[in-house]
């Protein structure tokens, strides 16, 4: 009897010095919650919670192909790429006038993207107006006279002088 006492606590001392496997740790996939000034964020683990948060929940459409971000920053590392017209949802701005994304659809976070990245859905073909407006503006053509008589004009596309 003893002997089945000594053992016993041998492996009751045993044993008790162990301890629980550690948990493993998160993937970048990893779906976590986060809180920040009172509005609860579901994200990839990848993606980091911002410090600062001012809600805005509405449909943005992406006037082109910019990165996506897994911090507001351009420090951070690239999620994916936004397409060009496509919907998003924004979910608010964050530090440093970044705006946090979510598909549309859906309520995780994505990551960020600088705010002149998007636009309101609303204003998107107002935006796109505006833009080719600006850019085919036509070219002042560059004219003097020469002599008197003649007249030199710079081309706009290949700065060469032309002489009338």
């Amino acid at each position: 009897m003893n002997m089945r006492m000594v053992l016993a606590l041998l492996f009751v001392f045993g044993v008790s010095g162990c301890k629980a496997p550690p948990k493993p740790a998160p993937g970048d996939d990893t779906i976590v919650t986060s809180e920040v000034n009172g509005v609860t964020l579901t994200h990839r683990y990848a993606v980091l919670a911002p410090t600062e948060f001012n809600p805005i929940n509405q449909n943005y459409r992406a006037l082109y192909p910019a990165s996506v971000m897994s911090k507001p920053d351009f420090g951070g590392k690239v999620i994916r790429q936004l397409e060009a017209g496509k919907t998003y949802v924004v979910l608010g701005q964050v530090e440093h006038f970044w705006m946090a994304l979510a598909d549309e659809g859906k309520e995780e976070l994505i990551g960020y993207v600088p705010m002149r990245a998007v636009v309101k859905s609303e204003l998107y073909d107002k935006t796109l107006r505006e833009d080719r407006r600006r850019r085919v503006a036509p070219k002042k053509q560059t004219c003097v006279t020469v002599d008197g008589s003649g007249k030199a004009c710079k081309n706009a596309n290949s700065g060469t002088w032309i002489i009338d």
